[in-house]
């Protein structure tokens, strides 16, 4: 009698189980269809989303600049403001999906420790881009100088973690805002006029006040030299292989480059027409007599 009871309990069972897959079967298409729409509906929402956000960006860039506003202050906000949203246009499909952004929050709160120690360095990266825009040690289009690693170039853009220089050999550098904030930086674009030192090495053979008068010459011809700012020529050091001449004039920033690499090819010229040599690095080597008397014995 029990094994009849216990055969019943499990035909029952079994009947339980399949009418349960049986119905699970019959709403898998109809579940397969929601999640089709939710994901349909998320990518809808995502790619509606991306056009305002773009509308936003570009409404905030056009007013900011009818007020005039710096070119970096432009750049950063639009790289804070493309963040913000891109970062609540997530939370808005997750939702979607059944994801609760109230414990998404209260999950990141509780775990803002671990969160700030991972995300450290693109904090402070964060942090100097806001300390570059209240100090303004440099601008969109400033020539600057990185003392700490020798970068060097035009900046270009000042975004939100890391600003862009273009070098004058045509690279793009990317440094993280935190450490240009922390580093030693030369501005070149600051004033107008800028400072250029040529070193010469001459002979030294050559009468230095000849070579001086040639190269003076050339200073004085070149129409980029400003005449408002006083030029010299002088003995800079006494090299091993040469005299070493300092050139040094102004020019304005904007023509800086293009006068240097100039001035620097007319005083190879001219000194080659006054017959001055520029020399190559050379080692002299004397052997005293009593070297010479100690072999022969």
């Amino acid at each position: 009698m029990d094994g009849q009871l216990a055969g019943l309990e499990q035909i029952a069972q079994e009947e339980i189980d399949m009418g349960l897959l049986q119905a699970y079967l019959q709403q898998l298409p109809d579940k397969a269809l929601r999640f089709g729409v939710r994901v349909l509906m998320a990518v809808i929402v995502f790619l509606v989303g991306m056009q305002l956000i773009r509308l936003v960006r570009r409404i905030v860039r056009r007013s900011l600049q009818r007020g005039n506003a710096d070119m970096g202050v432009i750049q950063f906000l639009d790289s804070f403001i493309k963040a913000v949203l891109y970062i609540l246009l997530v939370f808005m499909i997750a939702s979607g999906f059944g994801l609760d952004a109230t414990s998404v929050v209260a999950l990141l709160g509780s775990a803002g420790v671990a969160i700030g120690l991972a995300v450290q360095g693109s904090l402070s990266n964060f942090a100097g881009g806001v300390l570059i825009l209240l100090l303004k040690p440099f601008r969109v289009d400033d020539y600057i100088k990185v003392d700490n690693d020798g970068h060097e170039g035009t900046v270009k853009e000042i975004q939100l973690f890391y600003t862009k220089l273009s070098t004058p050999n045509n690279h793009v550098v990317i440094i993280p805002n935190g450490a240009l904030s922390n580093s030693s930086i030369l501005n070149m674009s600051t004033l107008t006029e800028r400072r250029m030192d040529i070193l010469v090495g001459i002979s030294y053979d050559a009468d230095i006040r000849q070579a001086r008068e040639v190269i003076m010459r050339v200073l004085e011809e070149d129409e980029s030299v400003l005449t408002s700012k006083d030029h010299r020529v002088f003995v800079e050091e006494l090299a091993d292989s040469s005299v070493n001449l300092n050139v040094r004039c102004w020019a304005d920033n904007d023509e800086y480059w293009e006068c240097k690499w100039r001035i620097t090819e007319k005083i190879k010229y001219a000194l080659d027409e006054a017959g001055i040599s520029i020399p190559y690095p050379q080692l002299d080597v004397h052997l005293s007599s009593d070297v010479d008397n100690q072999k022969e014995r």
